[in-house]
């Protein structure tokens, strides 16, 4: 396998941000909103494309390495770190459109507020508001692994390609206390599997 994504996995990676984004922003206020027939047969209708796409997109990624295009072997440990946030986004990015559509499913049955309703409204908030805390560590994890040189960032990204190792003797110090604790981690909890 190359050390650099393919373009579909770019353009999935990038597209899904804007898509993602396009729905955070025209999201429904308030679920009396969705009386308009015509914003809740939208709602449906984006819901059902975003999870389809959201399913799509992780089936295909699946098969590339977590940190792809890095130039130093990995530590175990910090692997499934990578890997189990990965996945918590995709389980966000799926709970998201799988909630709304039970919201405008009971809305559309006549149950506009109660038990069903609050449990569906509470899990869509709880998907989105936990998918941009994990978004925000995905793209701090980025920036960190571009600042430690590591190749991942160029693997993904077009733009500000990766130079190497640091040159800054903070950032290199700072690059092996965190592989260090990795491989420690690693000991303690994956030594049968490496």
């Amino acid at each position: 396998m190359s050390d650099s994504h393919t373009i579909l996995a770019k353009v999935s990676h990038w597209g899904f941000i804007i898509l993602y984004a396009y729905g955070i922003f025209k999201q429904v206020d308030d679920i009396s909103q969705l009386e308009d027939s015509g914003l809740l047969a939208f709602e449906v209708a984006f819901a059902s494309i975003f999870l389809v796409i959201v399913i799509v997109r992780y089936y295909y990624m699946r098969k590339f390495e977590t940190f792809l295009g890095a130039v130093e072997p990995v530590p175990i440990a910090h692997r499934y770190l990578a890997k189990s946030i990965h996945v918590s986004m995709y389980l966000c990015l799926i709970l998201l459109p799988l909630s709304g559509l039970l919201i405008a499913g009971l809305f559309s049955q006549g149950i506009t507020d109660g038990p069903m309703q609050d449990f569906a409204l509470t899990v869509h908030e709880f998907s989105a508001d936990l998918s941009y805390l994990l978004i925000a560590m995905h793209v701090g994890a980025a920036l960190w692994s571009r600042i430690k040189g590591e190749g991942v960032w160029t693997s993904m990204v077009p733009i500000w390609k990766e130079e190497g190792a640091p040159r800054n003797e903070i950032v290199a110090s700072l690059s092996r206390m965190e592989n260090d604790l990795f491989i420690k981690l690693g000991k303690i909890f994956f030594s049968s599997k490496e």
